[in-house]
């Protein structure tokens, strides 16, 4: 079995290389191209090769595998999985009590954004969005952990307030607060501000000042 993983990245003249082997393999052989563009593959490769599509797990799926398999408590797997974007390798390697202290956080400042339009009191809500001790790589990757926190509930409150299906939920556990929430971020209010995260994440990956990133994305939600 051979697998070419990112095979995307190939360039026209690699992939044409391939195109007698896809087409008459060693019969003892299987060839496996991975892909999360398949459209960038030449057309010539693709009519040679049958499609196989994974969808992301659910975040129940990605909990119960992380219970199971990797003995998880409940409540660190409910919290990998609602970070991992359908991924148990993701959210294997990501840190149960970094997210857990960055969900916290993301909670208790969308509660507080939720009873206040007070922009003074928002800005001293910043502060608790950035604050923490470390160097300036520390700080900076705290605050993209909460806000990558913020994103994940307020994406769940959108589907609690427009009344989708409960079952794309993340953060399952929280799902009495969300609802909670949602009267307060319906859905343009949520919509708006998972925009507002969303940039907020951007422009930190440009190096922008995290306090003025997290000043902004407060004066926003």
């Amino acid at each position: 079995m051979v697998i070419i993983d990112e095979a995307d990245a190939a360039g026209d003249d690699a992939q044409s290389a391939l195109l007698k082997t896809l087409e008459e393999p060693p019969s003892a052989s299987i060839f496996i191209l991975v892909s999360s563009m398949p459209d960038a593959l030449l057309p010539t490769v693709l009519s040679r090769c049958p499609r196989l599509r994974f969808s992301p797990l659910t975040p129940n799926e990605v909990a119960g595998a992380l219970i199971r398999d990797h003995g998880y408590a409940e409540q660190e797997a409910r919290i990998a999985a609602a970070e991992s974007d359908g991924s148990i390798g993701r959210a294997l390697q990501s840190q149960s009590e970094e997210l857990s202290e960055a969900r916290d956080a993301a909670q208790r400042i969308l509660e507080e954004a939720a009873r206040t339009t007070d922009p003074v009191k928002r800005i001293h809500l910043a502060r608790e969005l950035s604050e923490g001790k470390g160097s300036p790589a520390e700080e900076r990757n705290r605050l993209a952990a909460r806000l990558r926190s913020l994103g994940s509930l307020l994406r769940d409150i959108g589907i609690v307030a427009t009344r989708a299906d409960r079952a794309m939920i993340a953060n399952t556990d929280l799902e009495k607060p969300l609802e909670q929430l949602a009267t307060s971020f319906d859905a343009q209010r949520s919509m708006h501000a998972y925009a507002a995260v969303d940039r907020a994440l951007a422009a930190l990956d440009r190096n922008a000042s995290p306090k003025v990133v997290a000043d902004w994305l407060l004066l926003e939600l």
